[in-house]
């Protein structure tokens, strides 16, 4: 589900016809279980930004609340799972009539990303079901509480240990799996900085690029120290300013 959702979300970036990035960064966030502690249903969340870096080192940004169109990542996605799954020798155990269906995939914008985060963060250290959600156990029954979707009362479910376990057990990840992995320039590992990419995103939007708030010491003594020719004072590099880009001055965006 990763491997197919981070290649369909890179293929679509890099298709000219949407944004034609040759970087994006983003990631995603593994969730198996619903509301009801039986209902197994493993998906992921992807964060991605709304745009990219070009070939040049130019942020190219998504149209307002929008990334790709739902139906063409869906077909994607589609056939990049399938190519999975035949890789796995998964592919016969598949009822054919899978590959015919339309498949779903919601892309919702998210403004500045800060109430998804808030909305995934909990799932990475969450287990399937808390402990004030087991209203009482016996020798060989669970009772548990859960509020079904799309309703605002509670219920109780009373189930056998056996089951109760089962249940829960279905949401233990396997040795070497992960509930969050990055891609891209978000990754800890890319070998393009974050900071680049925050410095090309300032850069399309006008605004000033501030390299530090103060004197930062450096690792190794400076060979050279510019001053001020009025007191001879020491001056320090803190910020680089860029005109806005034209395309954001003639749509509009930007004043002149």
């Amino acid at each position: 589900i990763f491997s197919a959702g981070a290649e369909s979300i890179r293929d679509l970036a890099a298709n000219p016809k949407w944004l034609g990035a040759a970087s994006v960064g983003f990631f995603g966030v593994l969730h198996t279980w619903g509301r009801d502690l039986q209902t197994y249903h493993p998906h992921v969340h992807f964060l991605v930004p709304g745009g990219g870096l070009s070939e040049n080192g130019q942020w190219l940004s998504t149209p307002e609340n929008f990334l790709f169109p739902q139906a063409a990542l869906a077909k994607v996605y589609r056939a990049k799972f399938r190519d999975a799954m035949r890789a796995a020798g998964l592919y016969d155990s598949i009822p054919a009539e899978v590959w015919q269906q339309d498949w779903q995939v919601d892309v919702l914008p998210v403004a500045d990303g800060r109430a998804a985060m808030k909305y995934l963060a909990p799932y990475i250290l969450r287990v399937s079901i808390s402990d004030y959600r087991v209203a009482s156990v016996s020798e060989t029954e669970v009772t548990y509480r859960f509020t079904p979707t799309k309703k605002r009362r509670t219920v109780t479910k009373t189930v056998s240990g056996e089951q109760f376990t089962r249940s829960f057990l279905q949401h233990v990840l396997p040795r070497g799996f992960q509930k969050v992995r990055h891609y891209g320039f978000a990754s800890p590992n890319a070998k393009l900085r974050f900071q680049v990419v925050k410095m090309a995103v300032w850069f399309y939007l006008g605004w000033r690029y501030w390299l530090g708030s103060g004197r930062v010491v450096p690792d190794q003594p400076e060979r050279f120290t510019p001053k001020r020719a009025a007191c001879g004072g020491r001056m320090f590099f803190l910020v680089v300013e860029f005109e806005p880009y034209p395309a954001l001055v003639e749509r509009g965006a930007l004043p002149e």
